[in-house]
């Protein structure tokens, strides 16, 4: 079976219909001890210093894992991936574009998925048969989250780690499948966990490795993890096509309809306070300002740029952020 590296979540279902392995590139990243030599490297190649860490580590995790066809979506993510596209093909990698349309017309977002299964010779009756049978994998994965918000039984860190890598399933959905159940099984024999602040965590997921640990060595835990739990799909009825289900991800579509859905996680959750992560040197750095705004809640926005554990000033930001937090609570 062919590697299909991503770039972020697309329609998953497609590849897997294909017989295809998919890899979001961005867990590789993240997950690697040789991140920072990732970075290192697409800078030799001549990608600027002054660019998103993410979009070096990207483009060197492709280069340097047998990972010869990409799907990278230049429309609804990073501002910078059409050009990332253009250097991976140069590079000779086979590119295959897709987008979230803007505007969230049905039509629009049919003819984005009908292109992507053109492009790997499937049909849509098989791609819908796929994406029943992974409706039930992503369900558990909400029971997981529910394990976390209702029951106080699992980290934050596992909240986030079980959602976000719902973009490949881990390049095997039945093994995920399998795992996820062991874990699952862990969670429910803990004891809830009691009198801890309850926070959000809003943004693209982080490029810190230890902030799940600090925030509950602080005394608080992430109860809403809000794009990788986009990344899951799990609201979605068994019924609803592929086509409603992808254009109804909230992820892509700008902040607007994105707080949406965080106001109404902020309600259900019960949540003391907001972290709002923004990577330097991305665009999305920007819509903090909208985020401040329309949110009725403490927010600490704080920035990321290289991988690795934090650095003293964002953790003492956060156990200050926590400590108030404490003070307004009890």
């Amino acid at each position: 079976m062919k590697k299909v590296g991503l770039t972020t979540t697309i329609p998953v279902e497609v590849l897997i219909t294909a017989k295809m392995i998919p890899i979001d590139l961005n867990n590789i990243f993240v997950t690697s001890n040789r991140a920072k030599e990732y970075i290192e490297n697409a800078e030799l190649e001549g990608f600027p210093r002054n660019l998103c860490s993410w979009i070096k580590g990207l483009f060197s995790v492709a280069l340097e894992n047998d990972i010869n066809q990409i799907i990278g979506v230049y429309e609804g993510d990073c501002s910078n991936t059409g050009a990332l596209l253009e250097v991976w093909r140069m590079k000779g990698h086979r590119v295959v574009p897709f987008a979230f349309p803007k505007g969230r017309n049905i039509e629009d977002m049919r003819r984005e998925i009908t292109s992507l299964m053109n492009a790997f010779n499937v049909t849509l009756e098989e791609v819908e048969r796929v994406k029943r049978e992974l409706h039930f994998i992503r369900k558990r994965v909400q029971y997981l989250d529910e394990l976390t918000f209702r029951h106080n039984r699992a980290t934050g860190f596992e909240n986030h780690l079980w959602q976000v890598c719902c973009s490949d399933f881990n390049g095997d959905y039945r093994k995920f499948s399998e795992d996820l159940e062991e874990m699952i099984t862990i969670i429910e024999g803990r004891q809830p966990r009691e009198d801890e602040i309850r926070l959000g965590y809003i943004g693209v997921p982080p490029i810190f490795s230890n902030i799940y640990d600090t925030i509950e060595d602080c005394g608080a835990r992430v109860v809403y993890n809000e794009v990788q739990r986009a990344f899951s799909m799990a609201d979605f009825d068994i019924e609803d096509s592929i086509h409603h289900m992808y254009l109804n991800f909230t992820y892509p579509y700008g902040i607007e309809f994105r707080l949406e859905e965080i106001k109404r996680q902020i309600e259900l959750r019960d949540l003391d306070g907001i972290i709002h992560y923004v990577q330097a040197f991305c665009y999305k750095g920007i819509e903090d300002i909208v985020v401040k705004h329309k949110l009725d809640i403490p927010i600490l926005t704080i920035e990321g740029d290289l991988p690795g554990s934090l650095d003293a000033r964002t953790r003492l930001r956060i156990e200050s952020f926590i400590d108030m937090l404490k003070d307004r609570r009890f």
